[in-house]
């Protein structure tokens, strides 16, 4: 551990949860490591009611998303960027960090840019993709990094001469802790786990509790479903459970996901950077349904790269009917020996260690 450091460490996170959950686990690696952390974050960041940056220094600096704007509305985006590089530039200038760690998207757009144009007492920048497709604003900041920490090994579209190096993703410790847990296979009682990301996918409401009301009724009646649900779902969801005698705890928003892990035998799931690599810690097979619209097709990305090694199943929503779903869910719920094999793929391929390898390179001062 290292104490009494003179110079702050700097994240740049917010926005969604993709990005900000891995931000969350590395700050909270570093401030065990008795490190001095400041957060550089958006007005709509998880990290304003996060209990880990509690303990940190929180500043929020403007930006606004670009792609998928109209022109009017990414000018005005663009220039909240740039009122954010000079507000971002102002605060290192005060911090002198010795790092700043940026986790893609806008929020990383106005910290990075501003050491860039600074001329002296410049910090080291580290970024870290989640995804298996290199997000577009670290794609641009590339270029004035240090090094560019991965999840995946063969992401896609990493400039040529960008210094790379392979750590996985960061994960929240109470995920970490379910890691080496093990894999029981239902037997009486089947935990089905439904997560749609951080405001819940629309698609999920309807299409899911049709799909688990054409299961067999013996199935049915050993169910019992926790799923992410839009508010404006929830009440239409919960009829089609009743009427198809089927337990669910529906809910806009779970604070405790490593609990529901812990005792999930199937999880259905958007394929986000971060739950991809929670549901591989917690080593839980998986059916990923990517988000169609996710910026050059990233989730499908993710999802492949667990799947291809067999510890998930990818569905792609295009022409997913409650019907195809609903015989791919019987399938597996009637096939332990599949659950578990993909149980023990995903423990082998989670990364328990990524924030920790991070919080190391972030304090090594050197990228080697």
């Amino acid at each position: 551990m290292r104490t009494g450091a003179p110079k702050p460490v700097v994240i740049a996170a917010g926005g969604t949860g993709g990005h900000f959950f891995p931000a969350e686990a590395l700050a909270a690696e570093l401030l065990a490591r008795g490190e001095r952390v400041v957060l550089l974050t958006d007005a709509r960041s998880g990290g304003l009611t996060s209990q880990v940056f509690a303990r940190a220094e929180r500043h929020v600096i403007s930006g606004a998303g670009l792609s998928g704007r109209g022109f009017k509305r990414a000018l005005q985006g663009g220039v909240a960027l740039l009122r954010g590089v000079f507000e971002a530039r102002a605060l290192l200038r005060q911090l002198r960090p010795s790092a700043v760690v940026a986790f893609g998207g806008y929020p990383s757009v106005p910290p990075v840019l501003a050491v860039a144009i600074m001329f002296m007492g410049k910090p080291r920048v580290i970024l870290h993709e989640q995804n298996a497709v290199l997000g577009r604003a670290n794609k641009l900041l590339s270029r004035f990094a240090n090094v560019l920490a991965l999840n995946f090994a063969n992401t896609k579209l990493v400039p040529r001469g960008v210094k790379t190096k392979v750590l996985g993703n960061p994960v929240r410790k109470p995920i970490v802790a379910l890691y080496g847990e093990g894999y029981h296979a239902p037997e009486e009682r089947i935990e089905l786990l439904v997560l749609g990301g951080s405001l819940g996918a629309k698609v999920f409401g309807t299409l899911i509790p049709e799909a688990l009301a054409r299961l067999p009724e013996a199935l049915r009646h050993r169910l019992h479903v926790t799923q992410q649900c839009r508010v404006e779902e929830i009440d239409t969801a919960r009829q089609v459970f009743k009427l198809a005698g089927i337990s669910a705890e529906l809910s806009p928003f779970f604070t405790d996901v490593a609990s529901l892990l812990a005792k999930a035998h199937l999880v259905i799931a958007r394929a986000g950077a971060s739950t991809v690599a929670e549901v591989a810690v917690a080593g839980r097979p998986a059916i990923f349904i990517p988000l169609p619209t996710a910026i050059d097709d990233h989730q499908r990305a993710n999802a492949d790269a667990l799947a291809a090694a067999g510890g998930a199943w990818r569905l792609d929503q295009a022409g997913l009917t409650p019907e195809i779903l609903a015989e791919k869910i019987e399938t597996l719920l009637m096939d332990s020996d599949s659950l578990t094999n993909a149980a023990v793929v995903c423990a082998q391929a989670g990364r328990v260690d990524a924030a920790a390898k991070l919080a190391d390179l972030v304090q090594q001062g050197a990228v080697a």
